[in-house]
């Protein structure tokens, strides 16, 4: 495999990664601890993540119970969490925070698979860019003969498809998990 080549796969396991990140945060039926990533609060003056000031856990399947490590934290956590408009509406008890994932309605999965759906067309495209910026990179190099280029061209358009069949699939999953009741 050529070092283009290699090149190419790692970026698109990189954006790969970073669309499996992103569906974590999109809300399905059951309680996930992802969907609080990225949710900050204040923290004495500082915006700090949730993630870094509490335990985070799900005792139940649609149910998720934040702990934050000090007491005194707590407003501040709920606050972020209602403010993060995710559609939960935290409940605060003495020394945690409980949320309870409602089930979803129909046109709300529907609206969510679009989300998860649009996600991966911008995977799709961050990866064609790859592509795209890599055979420039080919046609400039002048080292190559055109024939190791034509081969280089046709795996790094393999592994390009690969990728996008992944997306596929993995976008499938998720849409699939979203429209279950």
């Amino acid at each position: 495999m050529d070092a283009y080549t290699k090149e190419v796969v790692e970026k698109t396991k990189k954006s790969i990664e970073a669309l499996k990140s992103s569906l974590n945060k999109l809300r399905s039926a059951r309680a996930n601890p992802a969907m609080l990533n990225g949710i900050q609060c204040d923290y004495y003056g500082e915006k700090m993540d949730i993630s870094s000031l509490c335990s985070i856990s799900m005792p139940e399947p649609r149910q998720l119970l934040v702990k934050p490590y000090s007491r005194e934290d707590i407003k501040s956590i709920a606050s972020a969490i209602s403010g993060a408009n995710i559609g939960i509406n935290p409940q605060v008890e003495a020394d945690c925070i409980r949320l309870i994932i409602p089930p979803l309605t129909e046109d709300i999965r529907k609206d969510i698979a679009k989300k998860a759906k649009g996600l991966g067309d911008e995977t799709k495209v961050a990866i064609r860019n790859i592509r795209r910026d890599y055979l420039g990179i080919l046609k400039e190099d002048d080292s190559m003969s055109d024939d190791y280029k034509d081969r280089v061209e046709d795996e790094i358009q393999k592994e390009i498809d690969a990728a996008g069949k992944k997306v596929d699939e993995i976008i499938a999953e998720k849409t699939k998990e979203i429209m279950t009741i």
